[in-house]
């Protein structure tokens, strides 16, 4: 606390000095600019020391919050859990960025002491504090902490470092305390092989594997060969295009890698017949613009999609102002099929999917004028297929603020064992790891009544263990006009 009031009063004295400067028709190149960069100096010390207090305070506060659970008779086991979701809200944070920072606040303060010095003093910022604890965790606690006394932060070894040399530096004085775990942890880091899909500016997406470096090299060589052989052979495109074209093709076994994948497009049917700028939403994605998704689904299925649809159903109207479109699409030249669910208006039943069509359309029906999604009822414990889409739909990722996580587990808000019904009002899309968590003791969470909310969209009151509340909105739904009073 006594280095961030010393960095607050020295902010103080520095962020007037301009002012003054300028009041009194100072003309001295480089002094306003000169007490400027000390500002940032002191700023960035003082959030130093912050996060230095914060992970004390994170390790404080899981202590505290074990000794409570075991006072309740919590098994030891059980022992602490939720304390990093409970983090991670109070940081405005994903649960699972609430984890990792549990994680490195006990490593700093019961293993690192001269890290978190630095830390404390502004010589490392919290992501340098972040890579010495991450290159360490493969080390007992005594060799941690042998590490630390070697690399000594706090005297700033690594002032004017890059990350990369910070990183070396501290592989290489691990190797020299224990290389066998060293060897270890690369061995096991195979076991972490993934594939991931984050979204990226103007409808990209990052599409990245972590694999064992032999296998990573191999399939990059590969795509490198295909890259060059098409070059050669006179392909007009880049070779970074050709290499995701051939990744695609391959993966998928189709030159345009949509065929016979379902895409769940969200629009609203004046975007997709009537050329609305309103833009649509593809799940696992995100907003995507009108005209890129009128472009997904393909010209002939606008057209034939108006005047036709399903045995027994009547045609597709010009114009619904009560009607959203998912539309999992893949390209091809079938006509559209439309499926009413979630409706209100006198449907019939609903006919199975028909696979031969290539494109079809769901009719998601929403409340004239705020677009929020019609509800549906049903007695069974188990959320039904349909129930499952669209709550899907409408609530996108994971319903833990802050966490944007696929979902993973629809579950009830009020538990179906305290009397919660399986109705869209009291469901929630979730990940695995925050559906778990909310089974800990001391959380709570209920539906809030539409009528009661100043805008239209489904909403859930959420209680920590330590009487904390927050609200999760879902994100509004394309055509979604928030009410206003």
């Amino acid at each position: 606390m006594k280095q961030i009031r010393e960095g607050q009063a020295k902010s103080a004295a520095l962020s007037a000095a301009p002012l003054l400067a300028l009041s009194q028709g100072v003309a001295r190149a480089g002094t306003i600019s000169g007490d400027l960069v000390g500002q940032l100096r002191v700023l960035e010390e003082m959030k130093s020391a912050i996060s230095g207090l914060q992970a004390q305070i994170a390790v404080a506060f899981d202590l505290a919050q074990r000794a409570e659970q075991a006072e309740a008779g919590v098994p030891a086991a059980e022992r602490g859990k939720g304390v990093g979701a409970q983090v991670a809200l109070a940081r405005r944070e994903s649960p699972n960025r609430g984890s990792r920072l549990v994680g490195l606040a006990k490593a700093l303060v019961t293993e690192m002491p001269r890290t978190l010095a630095a830390l404390n003093k502004g010589l490392l910022n919290e992501w340098r504090a972040t890579l010495l604890v991450k290159e360490t965790a493969c080390l007992s606690v005594e060799d941690r902490a042998a590490v630390d006394e070697e690399l000594a932060p706090d005297t700033g070894t690594f002032d004017g470092v890059g990350d990369r040399a910070l990183v070396a530096a501290v592989k290489a004085a691990a190797y020299r305390r224990d290389p066998r775990s060293v060897a270890q942890r690369a061995s096991h880091a195979a076991t972490e092989r993934t594939v991931s899909l984050r979204p990226a500016p103007d409808t990209m997406t990052y599409l990245t594997a972590l694999l064992p470096v032999a296998q990573g090299v191999a399939a990059y060589a590969a795509l490198s060969r295909a890259a060059d052989a098409a070059r050669s052979s006179g392909d007009p495109r880049g070779r970074g295009q050709v290499m995701a074209d051939t990744l695609t093709e391959r993966i998928t076994g189709t030159p345009g890698g949509v065929a016979g994948v379902e895409l769940q497009l969200v629009m609203t049917d004046r975007t997709l017949f009537q050329s609305d700028s309103e833009p649509a939403r593809l799940h696992g994605y995100g907003i995507v613009p009108a005209e890129w998704a009128r472009t997904l689904i393909g010209p002939g299925e606008q057209t034939q999609g108006r005047r036709q649809g399903p045995t027994g159903q009547r045609p597709l109207p010009q114009r619904a102002p009560s009607a959203s479109q998912e539309v999992p699409a893949s390209r091809g030249s079938s006509p559209a099929r439309t499926t009413p669910t979630g409706s209100q208006s006198g449907h019939g039943p609903v006919p199975e999917e028909d696979h031969d069509f290539a494109v079809w359309v769901r009719r998601l029906y929403t409340a004239p004028g705020s677009g929020e999604l019609l509800a549906m009822d049903s007695k069974a414990r188990l959320f039904p297929h349909r129930h499952r889409r669209f709550i899907q739909a409408r609530d996108h990722t994971c319903r833990t603020p802050y966490c944007d996580a696929p979902i993973r587990h629809i579950d009830h808000i009020v538990p179906w064992h305290s009397g919660g019904t399986t109705t869209l009002d009291n469901a929630a899309g979730l990940c695995e790891a925050c559906n778990h968590t909310k089974e800990n003791p001391g959380w709570t969470a209920t539906p809030l009544p539409a009528e009661t909310l100043p805008a239209d969209t489904h909403t859930l009151h959420i209680s920590t263990p330590t009487g904390h509340s927050y609200q999760s909105k879902a994100p509004p739904l394309p055509g979604h006009r928030p009410s206003r009073t």
